[in-house]
């Protein structure tokens, strides 16, 4: 048996919202199961007073779902709009009613709109959205608390789910912080960083009512997430030839937040790949870029960390070989789906979305249903060859380098007497540049893998040199070249010129 929702509200104003969530509950590998939603643009044409009609519906329903927004709508001989009369008949006949609001103004909706929330509202719970990413989410959360109260499900998905063993104080508030001005910066997002722990994580559907703590949350922002789930972690191997075999030059296992095990995985991979220098022909700076776009290697790592089955004994495995980067994921494509499909324009069907949504407001996913598509556009334009997806036991996905060599290329191994590392910040370093400025130059983002790869090595070798060596932690420091460093970024230009003629 599937429960009916039937989607309510005003015609024109969300008419690409009901066609949305209709596929998005649809394709959900749970929600599927155990829903079918009902719209007004479903019915065929028929000779019959369609209020009627929809009442009915209303009637067969286990479920109204009310989207209540700006507009009042059409107006019948009594002054009452269709949405209204099908919120009063859904509760006449004591329908389980989910209403969901714009965020917006009590001065921007209609009077009468403004009237019918106000009458809702005194006797329901309602939740405000956005976009309609965090409608998805909050509507996701409450058909899961839906199933938890009907009995249909005894432990629900894991993102959703509640450790029972997890407390408010395992979640860090300076995660929380640091996680809101991003946050606000990417996607405007409405809450202050002096916001509450409890209140932003009911605002993104990761806390109950009773203060249980959602899975999601802990993934996400708690002090350390492998004290509750010590499978989530991210396995970065490095093989110079083409195959998995001995001597391993590289190996890396990364914890924390997810956040954290993206951003390291990331730069991981960034830190062994071909770095192209240009000429300063154009700039006072060097040019660079590497041999795969930062955002191909930044989009399979993200959708590998977020869209993984975390309640698998198995981690994320990231292995760079000499001509291709393999991400393995132990999850699986939404019920139904083929590779084929994911290669196409889509809906966005997350595997955990109460995880995704967060890390979407972060800017880690850009547009929700489309990184797939853009990484194919991405690799297009850089020559590359186009990855391959593959579902077995886990979700292969394979990014490949380009073939033939890279000219004026730093390499991300070990060449001479520094490493691929050391020798990408030497040619991004000009002038006195501050931490941050030589880690944006290069596209990096986690800063404890930037300070122990890469400036203090380069500083070991005496390659680089602080600007107040006898106060580290200076508020002005910078970093500029040694004579040794300038030697050898020389070398690297004349290489590179001799290398054009």
């Amino acid at each position: 048996m599937k429960y009916r929702i039937f989607i309510s509200s005003v015609q024109n104003e969300f008419a690409s919202h009901r066609q949305a969530l209709k596929t998005y509950i649809l394709s959900d590998p749970l929600l599927g199961r155990f829903f079918d939603v009902f719209l007004f643009e479903d019915l065929p044409a028929v000779d019959l007073d369609l209020q009627d009609v929809y009442l009915k519906e209303v009637e067969r329903c286990d479920i109204y779902l009310g989207l209540f927004g700006k507009e009042y709508g059409f107006e019948d001989s009594e002054g009452i709009s269709p949405t209204e009369r099908e919120f009063d008949h859904a509760s006449a006949h004591h329908k389980l009613r989910l209403i969901f609001l714009t965020d917006i103004s009590e001065k921007e909706r209609h009077q009468k709109e403004q009237k019918l929330i106000n009458k809702a509202q005194a006797v329901l719970v309602r939740k405000t959205f956005e976009n309609i990413e965090q409608l998805k989410s909050s509507i996701y959360a409450s058909l899961i608390h839906v199933l938890f109260e009907k009995g249909k499900i005894v432990s629900g998905p894991f993102d959703a789910s509640f450790h029972s063993q997890a407390y408010i104080t395992d979640i860090s508030t300076e995660k929380l912080k640091s996680f809101i001005g991003l946050a606000k910066s990417k996607r405007g997002f409405p809450l202050s960083e002096d916001a509450g722990v409890e209140e932003v994580l009911t605002h993104l559907n990761l806390m109950s009512e009773t203060g249980n703590i959602s899975n999601a949350a802990l993934l996400l922002f708690a002090h350390s997430p492998q004290k509750f789930f010590i499978n989530s972690e991210v396995r970065c191997v490095h093989f110079h030839g083409l195959e998995m075999v001995k001597p391993i030059p590289s190996y890396k296992v990364y914890k924390g937040d997810v956040f954290a095990l993206a951003d390291q995985a990331v730069d991981f991979v960034m830190s062994k790949l071909d770095y192209s220098v240009g000429t300063r022909a154009k700039t006072t700076d060097i040019p660079g870029k590497y041999e795969i776009p930062r955002e191909i290697i930044a989009e399979v790592i993200v959708n590998a960390v977020v869209h993984r089955d975390y309640t698998s004994n198995g981690s994320v495995q990231i292995m760079l070989f000499k001509d291709r980067l393999e991400v393995h994921n132990p999850g699986t494509l939404p019920l139904g789906w083929t590779v084929e499909k994911l290669k196409q324009l889509h809906t966005s069907v997350p595997y955990n979305p109460l995880l995704a949504y967060p890390m979407y407001l972060a800017g880690y996913i850009e547009r929700l249903g489309t990184g797939i598509t853009d990484m194919l556009r991405l690799a297009k334009a850089a020559d590359l060859r186009e990855p391959e997806f593959e579902q077995n036991e886990d979700f292969r996905v394979v990014v490949y380098r380009p073939t033939g060599e890279v000219t004026g290329e730093v390499t991300g191994e070990v060449t001479g007497e520094v490493t691929g590392e050391v020798k990408k910040v030497i040619m991004v370093l000009n002038g006195e540049m501050k931490r941050s400025e030589i880690q944006a130059s290069l596209g990096l983002k986690h800063d404890e893998y930037f300070r122990t790869d890469y400036i203090i090595p380069a500083i070991e070798q005496k390659m680089i040199e602080m600007t107040y060596p006898d106060s580290p932690t200076h508020p002005k420091q910078k970093y500029r070249l040694t004579p040794e460093g300038r030697k050898l970024q020389k070398q690297f230009k004349d290489a590179k010129q001799d290398n054009s003629e």
